[in-house]
C-alpha cells in the first residue's frame, strides 16, 4: 500500500509543478487549495498561499532562462508537495480517490493512438546484402529525384 501511495503522491506532485507553471492555474488553482486545505485542517487562503509562492519561485526560476535552475526549482517543488501529498494520503485514505479524480481533470488525456491496420512485410528471394527497410507508412520516399 505503501508503494501505491508513494506512486500516487508522485504524479500528484508532478501534475502540480506541471499546472503551477501553467496558463491553466487559476482555472485549478481553487481545487488543489481545498484539497489541502480540506485535509490539513488549515484556511484555504493559507494554502493558497504557500502555492502561489512556489509558483513564483518557478516562474522566476523559468524567467531567468536558466535551464538547471529551473530543473533545481522543478524538483525542488516536487520533492517538497510529493512529501505533503503522500502525509495527506498516509493521514486520509479517502483522500486517494479524490486525489485521482484531481489529478484526472488535471492531466490532459492522451490521444488515442492511430491504428494503420496490421503491417506484414517479407523479404523473399534469398540472402538480402543490401539495406532492407520495413514500415507500416512511409509518408513520401523520392529515390532518384534529381534535384526535382
Amino acid at each position: 500500500m505503501e508503494a501505491e501511495l508513494v506512486a500516487l503522491a508522485t504524479a500528484g506532485a508532478t501534475a502540480l509543478v506541471q499546472q503551477l507553471v501553467g496558463e491553466t492555474w487559476e482555472q485549478v488553482r481553487g481545487r488543489v487549495t481545498a484539497f489541502f486545505a480540506r485535509r490539513a485542517g488549515t484556511d484555504p487562503e493559507t494554502v493558497g498561499a504557500e502555492l502561489e509562492t512556489v509558483r513564483a519561485e518557478l516562474l522566476a526560476a523559468e524567467e531567468s532562462g536558466d535551464e538547471q535552475a529551473t530543473a533545481d526549482a522543478q524538483a525542488e517543488a516536487r520533492t517538497e508537495w510529493r512529501a505533503r501529498m503522500r502525509r495527506t494520503l498516509q493521514a486520509d485514505p479517502a483522500a486517494a480517490a479524490e486525489l485521482r479524480a484531481l489529478l484526472g481533470d488535471l492531466m490532459p488525456a492522451l490521444p488515442a493512438p492511430v491504428s494503420s491496420g496490421d503491417v506484414h512485410n517479407t523479404i523473399s528471394g534469398g540472402v538480402q546484402h543490401g539495406a532492407v527497410i520495413q514500415a507500416g507508412s512511409i509518408g513520401r520516399l523520392d529515390l532518384n529525384s534529381r534535384g526535382r
